[in-house]
């Protein structure tokens, strides 16, 4: 880096975000695999990446966790868990079929969008189900109600929607979304079929809200925002677009401080840091200390909302689940 003028360096600063880093569905997620393996035992498998951190991930497989992509992967007479973006009826019963105990880890805001598809599709309603193609959360939500749904990627993606009935139509969201993205979407159905009916609630979740508040505050005040979270976690690379948008020069999305870059520094005086909603504080921490090793030590907190929701656990971790496993793998159930 050139030599900056010691007015220029004194002026450098982090403006760190809250609320930023676990939601409380990921809380109650990665602590429902650790009871499960104290309670339990190991192994305890789970269907997919509990949460979309590289970093939480290769802990709990430490502690005894093994992550499959498939039911089938799971040897009988096992306990599954299924991950925080929820699955659909069909691996429910694929886990019955290969004589599993299961725990369902499922964040509550995504039961309440599953929820909303079978209510709706009860009553024959077309759903347009804003979300990414292929994100775990999508194929779950689609797995309700299959001959119902039909996915919207985006606002580009909404001329080509067709239904059957356009005064019978709903749509509902991944919960992992943009917002503005979202409503943009939600604006162009609406022209297109001007009866369309909205979700009894905004499926967005408060904790991917309340975060891209906090980063569009970022965003506007600072030349370089940091995101902390990895590249298959949709709600973090949702962070950068927000803060690119809100007005950042760049933005960039790290998994750890060994992934930052000295060079994203040239010429900047306020770097913005924030954590997708499944990123632990420590690497937060790493990436705040890297940043203070060049020099931006000063840190202020921007905090537009507080967050005081919490989950209560899965109610499957009160029972003998290998008990329970032993006896369909015996036949008995």
């Amino acid at each position: 880096m050139g030599r900056m003028t010691a007015a220029a360096a004194s002026a450098r600063r982090v403006l760190l975000a809250a609320p930023r880093g676990y939601c409380a569905g990921v809380d109650r997620a990665v602590i429902a695999v650790e009871e499960a393996l104290k309670q339990y035992g190991a192994p305890v498998y789970v269907r997919h990446e509990i949460v979309h951190n590289k970093y939480v991930v290769k802990m709990l497989e430490r502690k005894g966790a093994v992550f499959v992509e498939r039911t089938e992967e799971v040897p009988p007479g096992n306990i599954v868990m299924f991950s925080a973006h929820g699955v659909s009826p069909e691996v429910h019963e694929e886990a019955r079929r290969g004589k599993l105990a299961t725990i369902d880890a499922t964040c509550p805001l995504v039961t309440k969008v599953h929820k909303e598809a079978v209510r709706f599709a009860n009553e024959d309603y077309d759903i347009l189900l804003i979300g990414h193609e292929g994100h775990e959360e999508v194929i779950g939500t689609t797995g309700e109600a299959p001959e119902h749904i039909t996915l919207v990627d985006g606002p580009d993606d909404v001329a080509k929607v067709e239904v059957r009935d356009p005064d019978k139509i709903v749509w509902l969201s991944q919960t992992t979304l943009s917002v503005d993205e979202t409503m943009e979407t939600v604006e162009r159905l609406q022209e297109k079929f001007p009866n369309l009916i909205s979700p009894p609630s905004d499926d967005i979740c408060y904790a991917t809200q309340n975060r891209q508040v906090a980063v569009k505050m970022l965003g506007a005040d600072s030349d370089l925002v940091i995101v902390v979270g990895s590249q298959n976690s949709s709600n973090s690379k949702r962070l950068v677009e927000v803060a690119l948008n809100a007005g950042a020069r760049a933005s960039y999305l790290v998994d750890g401080a060994e992934e930052a870059d000295e060079a994203w520094l040239e010429g900047v005086t306020t770097v913005g840091v924030t954590s997708g909603a499944s990123v632990p504080e420590v690497l937060v921490d790493g990436v705040l200390e890297w940043l203070a090793e060049r020099g931006y030590g000063d840190v202020d907190v921007v905090q537009p909302v507080e967050e005081s929701i919490t989950f209560s656990l899965p109610k499957e971790l009160r029972r003998d689940l290998r008990a329970e496993a032993a006896a369909a793998l015996a036949g008995d159930e």
